[in-house]
């Protein structure tokens, strides 16, 4: 649920209660200037705080949300097929104070993105590597190519990296957003934490 909906719902609940703004601040650990500006809409309250007003008003704010996250998760989730780290990050900046699953979930999705990332650009190294090496060596390159059948399917196999890497990235990627949706845990694969 976005503001302005929010606010006028929270004020709604706090009415139908009977409790003051102040009385909620006070059950809510937080000031009363903050449930104000929450119920005339002026900001979006951040995950605890939202979480708080769900306890204190008995009433699931996330819940209205849950539709719209899944969206997103699954939007962040398949982001990591394509390792589109700048979607990942700018969808994970953008959302992760409005819902704690989409901010666990994003942490995972960017250190999967970052370390496939660093595999994609190790796996290109050695793909360059090798057609220099070949090219250095000149005529002894060609005719090493040549007489051995070995060199000449290693040279063939090059690629091989960048094809398991898209290949392992696309399932890791699909299998995650199907285990959002069925609300299951999230996990990748060789996935190194570099966001905690």
């Amino acid at each position: 649920m976005n503001q302005p909906d929010l606010g006028l719902k929270v004020s709604e609940l706090r009415q139908l209660k009977g409790l003051t703004q102040e009385q909620l601040a006070e059950m809510c650990e937080i000031s009363p200037r903050t449930i104000q500006r929450i119920e005339s809409g002026e900001v979006d309250p951040r995950a605890y705080t939202l979480h708080c007003l769900s306890t204190a008003l008995e009433f699931d704010f996330e819940e209205e949300d849950a539709s719209h996250e899944n969206i997103w998760l699954v939007v962040l989730h398949l982001s990591s097929i394509f390792c589109a780290l700048p979607v990942s990050l700018l969808l994970w900046s953008w959302k992760k104070n409005k819902s704690s699953r989409i901010n666990n979930q994003g942490r995972l999705v960017l250190n999967f993105q970052i370390t496939m990332l660093l595999l994609l650009f190790a796996a290109l190294f050695l793909v360059m590597v090798v057609p220099v090496t070949l090219a250095v060596m000149g005529d002894a390159g060609v005719n090493a190519l040549e007489s051995s059948p070995v060199i000449m399917l290693l040279v063939i196999c090059i690629p091989m990296p960048l094809i398991l890497i898209g290949i392992f990235t696309t399932i890791q990627g699909v299998l995650n957003a199907m285990r959002a949706l069925s609300d299951k845990p999230i996990h990748y694969q060789l996935s190194i934490p570099f966001v905690k």
